[in-house]
């Protein structure tokens, strides 16, 4: 018709059905040569079409503007409100240049009425020409609705982004976008949006955004999932049609996932191309708990049970336990392979203890899991004598799946390691806490006054003499050069752990030796400091010193010829 001598279309060229969604009571169609290119939405009903009037949409798209080829139902949608009321949602990729999707309920009385309208951030991005919702938790109310703008310009390339907006009271706000953070080219991200049911099988739906141009516009597909109530910014899988078949172009330009194509219980893909259809199934998702314990449940040092490699040795077991469950219920009779490897103290140079069947400290077995069955493998070890008694000796247990590119897929993020250790059993009572009790002897030859007097003064009354013969008053002689101490050290209690024996001199004696007496195989190993020429630190039996144990020993001093003092000391404590 004619308006003011200026042509004007109604829906002449509205091109009805340029997009569809069905609702509950019919189908909204998307017409976006209606009204001059700016475009509207009708619905298809069975009592009939309900076509609203071009007046209804003048809210948000006013005639002033002269907004000509807005485009208005270039793509239609819907979400569930918190009041569970199914609001409509279209996009008009050209509005304005920067585009503007509106969100609406259609009467049928031809009016509309506008709830609220988001728009676009940039020129010729095309906002809103691929729109979505999705329910992430499943509870009936939309959680995020989801707006595509394929030809975002970024980093000097139209890469593409999809703007997310959640639902907070009866709105929807921005938080945050999605966007293809690995490649820098034209992919034109976000050319399809689909929303598909739980694909990782973790109870919350999640979200396929296709991106065609990628690599050369042969096309790639990226893979975000739902957590609580909205969609995690990090795609967790991208499938690149360059994996797939060769020839594949522009591979995601469409994208359905609702139906179950093989019958396994899962939903799965299809992914449409350049002249061809791909058909994604997809994995289920196994957990695989692991477990470790020991029999017995600490290592006694103290018995010897078994040889090994003609050794007095401790012989033990571990039982390593492993549990496959898988997330959908359609697979609880289904079986993983699963392989595994166990370390013995990984993290030291030279391991405590030893595998038995391999006689080293690492071994790899495989099993069968039967889903929901515990099945546990047993290990045989054994502990030879060890300069480390105080620190657990400690098993590492790393496992895979036996054919991770194929069947199940294990649940990401869950653990594929485990770490347990055994400790020493110390020898002391039910409460394991050691309480020894040492007791150190020590007799130097410096012989005491009353002794001088009596052996190298020979005097028969040594009483009568006005020296005091105090048995604390020794007497040095000129001519000696040399001292000995005559010690030792005994523990009346339990085993002492860490026994030092700390030795400490005056400065006009230099320390010559430390040897322990008759044949004993307690080892004493001192150790001097540069800083402190007049201190000994001596370990005693490390890394215990057994309860009931006695050593003798004998420390030789030299008198210092550069240092001159009126008297010299020895002090030892033990602890």
């Amino acid at each position: 018709g004619t308006n003011k001598n200026e042509i004007s279309f109604g829906l002449e060229m509205s091109q009805t059905g340029f997009s569809s969604h069905v609702v509950e009571d019919g189908i909204l169609l998307g017409a976006v040569g209606a009204y001059d290119w700016n475009g509207a939405v009708l619905k298809e009903t069975s009592s009939g079409k309900v076509i609203p009037l071009r007046e209804s949409y003048l809210q948000e798209f006013p005639e002033e503007l002269k907004n000509h080829g807005a485009y208005l139902g270039y793509t239609v949608s819907s979400v569930i409100s918190t009041k569970h009321e199914r609001i409509y949602v279209a996009g008009a990729p050209r509005f304005n240049h920067t585009g503007k999707v509106i969100l609406f309920n259609m009467h049928s009385n031809r009016n509309l009425t506008i709830h609220q309208a988001l728009k676009g951030e940039q020129i010729g991005s095309y906002y809103g020409s691929e729109i979505n919702s999705l329910d992430v938790n499943g509870d009936g109310v939309t959680d995020v609705l989801l707006v595509g703008a394929p030809m975002f310009f970024s980093e000097g390339r139209e890469r593409g982004k999809v703007y997310v907006y959640a639902l907070q009271g009866n709105l929807f706000v921005p938080s945050g976008a999605l966007m293809d953070l690995q490649s820098y080219q034209n992919s034109r991200f976000g050319s399809c949006i689909a929303a598909v049911p739980d694909l990782n099988q973790d109870s919350y739906n999640d979200l396929v955004v296709g991106a065609p141009l990628e690599d050369e516009h042969q096309g790639a597909i990226y893979i975000f999932l739902g957590f609580q109530e909205t969609i995690l910014k990090k795609y967790k899988q991208r499938i690149a049609a360059t994996d797939l078949a060769p020839g594949l172009m522009y591979f995601g330009c469409s994208i359905h996932g609702q139906l179950d194509l093989n019958e396994d219980g899962l939903v799965d893909l299809a992914v449409g191309s350049l002249g061809n259809a791909v058909v994604l199934w997809s994995r289920s998702v196994v957990q695989i708990n692991a477990s470790l314990r020991f029999e017995p449940s600490k290592i006694n040092i103290f018995t010897k049970d078994c040889k090994r490699n003609g050794k007095e040795a401790t012989c033990m077991r571990a039982f390593v336990c492993f549990t496959a469950l898988f997330l959908s219920a359609h697979f609880q009779t289904a079986t993983v392979g699963l392989r595994y490897n166990t370390t013995i103290d990984e993290r030291r140079y030279s391991p405590r203890a030893h595998l038995d069947d391999s006689g080293d400290r690492m071994a790899q077995r495989g099993l069968e899991l039967p889903a929901g069955q515990e099945l546990c493998h047993t290990l045989p070890f054994h502990v030879l004598d060890t300069a480390d008694y105080v620190k657990p000796v400690t098993f590492s247990i790393d496992y895979e799946l036996e054919h991770p590119e194929h069947g199940p897929m294990l649940d990401d993020g869950w653990p594929t390691s485990l770490r347990v250790s055994v400790p020493f059993w110390n020898g002391c009572n039910e409460d394991e806490h050691c309480v020894p009790d040492l007791v150190l002897d020590a007799r130097s030859d410096i012989p005491s006054a009353m002794e001088f007097c009596r052996r190298v003064l020979r005097r028969g009354n040594c009483s009568a003499f006005s020296l005091s013969f105090d048995a604390s008053v020794f007497v040095i002689e000129s001519s000696r050069r040399r001292v000995a101490v005559e010690a030792t050290l005994e523990n009346r209690g339990e085993n002492a752990y860490s026994t030092v024996l700390n030795i400490s001199f005056s400065r006009n004696l230099q320390f010559a030796s430390l040897i322990p007496k008759d044949d004993t195989d307690i080892n004493i190993d001192c150790a001097s400091d540069d800083r402190h020429p007049t201190r000994r630190v001596c370990n005693v039996s490390y890394p215990f010193f057994r309860a009931k144990a006695k050593v003798a020993f004998r420390l030789d001093f030299e008198f210092s010829k550069s240092v001159f003092l009126q008297s010299m000391e020895i002090h030892m404590v033990a602890s």
